[in-house]
């Protein structure tokens, strides 16, 4: 078992709200972590994906004010909407009696759906917590390419060799089209929206162009929209949004886009190896991606990420805005002996950051000059947790 680092944080929460929903995309390691932590305290488990513990919900006010004194888990909650009104009324009633904390905890892989209908009904009540694959700190600096090549999901990570990984993500990505999305309501084609996830990955850390994107799938930008909502709420696609500010620059305004998880960039684009990655021209945005999504997993709450562009080339991968306003501009290359562009310092003597981090696959930290300091992966998430 790899210890996921969001397990002490989830145990903190149910210490202080009622409902805790944690959400993060299929087979990302929920249910395992849900069990876990109902093996330390009295707890019962529904997956409500399941008829039989469906049915056990016939009159859910009776079955869940039967268990009062435990934590109840809910797998996959979205699937009964319903549910929510009548969680706020245990959870008032729960209060009321001196259980304030540690009631329920919600599990889901839609985050819109699931943050719509519990904000309606558990306002106040409910606390949201994002679980990702894992990360760089998870399996340390020594798999780190292990963890590039075969991306974050624990089955895919921990699979036997490269081709049952590989096998693997592609159960994964043909279960989501045939199976999961068709469940969410919306009709999509599987095809079309398979084409449209390769695209992407195509295009891995490229700014939106939604009429090219269109004009390749023969829809219009508005349907283009529809499937990348989608993909995003499914948390596996991010929209990293660019900076904004009054500062009289011109300013890119297309969000730069990225499959989440390399493992999938990878099986999207046919490839198995490191050897097939790294001749492939995706290697270095696949590597991008993979330092977003640590950086910004390893970041404090409340962390603001983007990315700065101007039409005048000055340009950050990364800007993460911590709480308190203090800076991080971070660049980020696939190489051993990385150089920085001129665009990079103008857009720090436009920022001001309070940090200048260039994350290379190397092990070694050293200066660069001009502020700026080359550091692992591993390395710069680790001075990131210590700002919490």
């Amino acid at each position: 078992m790899i210890e996921r680092r969001i397990a002490a944080e989830l145990a903190e929460r149910l210490d202080e709200v009622p409902a805790v929903a944690l959400i993060g995309p299929r087979q990302v390691g929920k249910t395992t972590l849900a069990l876990e932590m109902g093996e330390t305290l009295p707890s019962v488990y529904l997956d409500l994906e399941s008829d039989a513990d469906r049915a056990k919900l016939a009159e859910p006010e009776l079955y869940l004010a039967a268990h009062a004194d435990k934590l109840v888990i809910l797998d996959e909650v979205h699937r009964l909407p319903g549910l929510f009104q009548i969680l706020r009324g245990l959870i008032d009633a729960g209060r009321r009696s001196g259980r304030k904390s540690g009631r329920f905890l919600l599990l889901g892989s839609a985050s819109i759906d699931l943050l719509r209908q519990s904000g309606e009904s558990l306002a106040g009540r409910i606390s949201y917590l994002e679980m990702h694959p894992l990360d760089a700190l998870e399996v340390g600096a020594d798999r780190l390419d292990h963890l590039w090549v075969r991306g974050g999901f624990p089955d895919s990570f921990l699979a036997s060799s490269d081709r049952a990984s590989q096998r693997w993500r592609q159960d994964f990505i043909r279960t989501y089209l045939e199976r999961d999305i068709p469940l969410l309501g919306p009709r999509i084609a599987a095809e079309t929206l398979r084409r449209f996830w390769t695209m992407l990955a195509h295009r891995q850390s490229g700014l939106l162009n939604a009429a090219e994107l269109a004009r390749s799938l023969g829809v219009d930008a508005k349907t283009v929209a529809g499937y990348l909502d989608l993909l995003v709420d499914l948390l596996l696609v991010r929209r990293l949004e660019p900076w904004h500010s009054n500062a009289g620059k011109r300013l890119v305004k297309s969000p730069r886009i990225y499959v989440r998880d390399s493992g999938l960039v990878h099986t999207l684009l046919g490839l198995t190896t490191s050897e097939d990655i790294l001749g492939h021209p995706i290697a270095g945005p696949s590597w991008e991606g993979l330092v977003v999504e640590t950086l910004i997993a390893a970041a404090p709450e409340g962390t603001r990420a983007n990315f700065y562009r101007t039409s005048a080339g000055a340009e950050i991968d990364l800007v993460l805005t911590l709480p308190g306003d203090a800076r991080w501009a971070v660049e980020i290359k696939r190489s051993l002996q990385p150089k920085l562009e001129r665009g990079f310092h103008q857009a720090c003597l436009d920022l001001e950051p309070a940090r200048r981090l260039l994350i290379y696959p190397g092990s070694e930290t050293y200066p660069l000059g001009g502020g700026v300091e080359v550091m692992p992966l591993v390395q710069a998430s680790e001075a990131l947790l210590a700002t919490h």
